[in-house]
């Protein structure tokens, strides 16, 4: 009999971040002459820096050098770190606290796996870093979501089957990853684009305990 394991993606499921990589990337791309719109953010979800930046260059017809590409990827990243260095707990989102809390009351372990980079520090800041056992992010995986490798990582960590483990994405790219590690994934967002989903709530405020509960008792 095992336990459930509790993966929970970071960047639009546990804190709002996606605010302040928009303002970051939009910056740059202000910097390089063309404007950057939220809704073209909206294909930066759950995807690598690198990737974002190949994005937002084709947004602007914009080639780069490989010298070039690597500084504004690390000029994007110090504008980010400068917005979330004022985060802190009024940054969580609503009764994600209390999902945390109750899973780890009940012996459940809890993992982070996300594609930040940041997310060590971002936890530290809102208060949340107890809540986990372990953190897979951006500097130890290779391969991006819908590659289930941050996911499978995480599981392993925890000791866990990866069929006996949930995880909580807002990103399409993040469900793809957790169907292909054969986990049960619940999607945080609008359940129209997230259909890739075995559940769907817009927010954990939707989510009762007894969703949980039956979590726990289906993992088992």
């Amino acid at each position: 009999m095992y336990r459930t394991g509790f993966i929970f993606d970071l960047d639009g499921v546990i804190v709002d971040t996606a605010k302040y990589h928009y303002l970051a990337w939009r910056k740059l791309a202000n910097e390089l002459g063309f404007e950057f719109t939220e809704e073209q953010n909206e294909l930066f979800k759950g995807v690598s820096r690198k990737r974002c930046l190949e994005i937002l260059l084709d947004i602007g017809g914009i080639t780069a050098t490989t010298e070039e590409f690597n500084r504004w990827m690390v000029e994007k990243n110090e504008d980010y770190l400068a917005y979330i260095e004022k985060m802190d707990r009024s940054e969580i989102l609503p009764k994600v606290e209390e999902v945390l809390s109750y899973i780890k009351s009940k012996g459940m372990p809890i993992a982070l796996g996300s594609a930040s980079k940041n997310a060590i520090p971002i936890l530290e800041k809102v208060g949340l870093s107890s809540y986990f056992e372990v953190v897979v992010d951006g500097n130890q995986v290779t391969k991006a979501k819908p590659d289930p490798e941050v996911f499978l990582m995480a599981a392993e960590k925890l000791g866990v089957p990866a069929q006996n483990c949930v995880v909580f994405e807002d990103a399409v790219a993040g469900l793809e990853a957790a169907n292909n590690a054969d986990m049960v994934s619940i999607g945080i967002g609008d359940a129209q684009i997230l259909t890739a989903a075995d559940h769907v709530f817009n927010n954990f405020e939707e989510m009762d305990i007894s969703f949980l509960d039956r979590l726990m008792q289906e993992g088992n």
